[in-house]
């Protein structure tokens, strides 16, 4: 059985101070055992959420990390430094790193390949444009994005990788695939696991449903049976992030 993971992505929003005031409003609502909950936060909110998430049992996550330790590279951040500061979760890929900051599926692998060796769970996002779900692509395209982003891993670290499964056209629009679609292509994901991994691994490996996921929706998304939870951008932002994490499997 598959443990349930809520992820809130915040994205570039929320000083320190008003993370630690959102943290402060919802920890007592969201610390679970039976569910993962992570808050993905920005850079410069990392350690402020962590003091404040002390004593419960959520997880820290960034939204981002660079694939060397060090060096020349202005304004990024290593694993090493997340690892210090007591980072579980990092989010890899996501189509808002693809399409602004021009990160293609090697940079992703090779961001993933340095969050496994520093100890940090990936959580490695894929989805596809309005125009290549029009086209007929979708699976084809999801397909290379799973395979390339999980080039090299071991079987346990593939057991343990997190995929988020995130259409573009549904990111921040306020639209969602259906339960039906969101289902048929989180289920494809698995079978792609099960082909580099074998059965057994992907029927551990973790696949969340993310664009536009809010309390009212988040139920039957999460009764999909090979969608394991979600990954949340804008109701992560607000109280409505706790009724995502505690929805009712209908």
């Amino acid at each position: 059985m598959r443990k349930r993971m809520v992820a809130g992505n915040w994205k570039m929003n929320k000083t320190p101070r008003e993370a630690v005031d959102l943290v402060n409003l919802l920890k007592d609502k969201i610390d679970k055992e039976d569910i993962d909950v992570v808050l993905c936060v920005p850079a410069i909110n990392l350690i402020a959420v962590a003091e404040s998430i002390l004593h419960t049992n959520i997880k820290l996550g960034a939204e981002n990390l660079h694939y060397e330790n060090c060096g020349a590279y202005t304004g990024e951040t290593s694993a090493t430094m997340l690892k210090e500061i007591g980072v579980k979760y990092v989010i890899v890929g996501h189509s808002e790193r693809r399409s602004y900051f021009k990160e293609n599926d090697v940079i992703v692998n090779k961001k993933v390949l340095k969050a496994f060796e520093y100890g940090i769970i990936p959580i490695v996002c894929v989805g596809e444009s309005l125009e290549e779900r029009e086209d007929g692509i979708t699976i084809e395209k999801i397909r290379i994005q799973v395979k390339k982003a999980l080039k090299n891993l071991t079987d346990k670290q593939a057991e343990s990788v997190v995929i988020a499964y995130e259409p573009i056209w549904a990111i921040g629009t306020g639209k969602h695939a259906t339960n039906e679609q969101a289902q048929e292509i989180c289920f494809e994901i698995r079978k792609c696991i099960g082909e580099m991994f074998g059965e057994k691994v992907s029927e551990k490996t973790r696949i969340l449903y993310g664009g536009s996921v809010n309390g009212k929706n988040a139920n039957e998304l999460f009764a999909m049976p090979d969608i394991d939870g979600g990954l949340v951008g804008g109701a992560s932002l607000k109280e409505d992030f706790a009724n995502i994490v505690n929805a009712d499997i209908v």
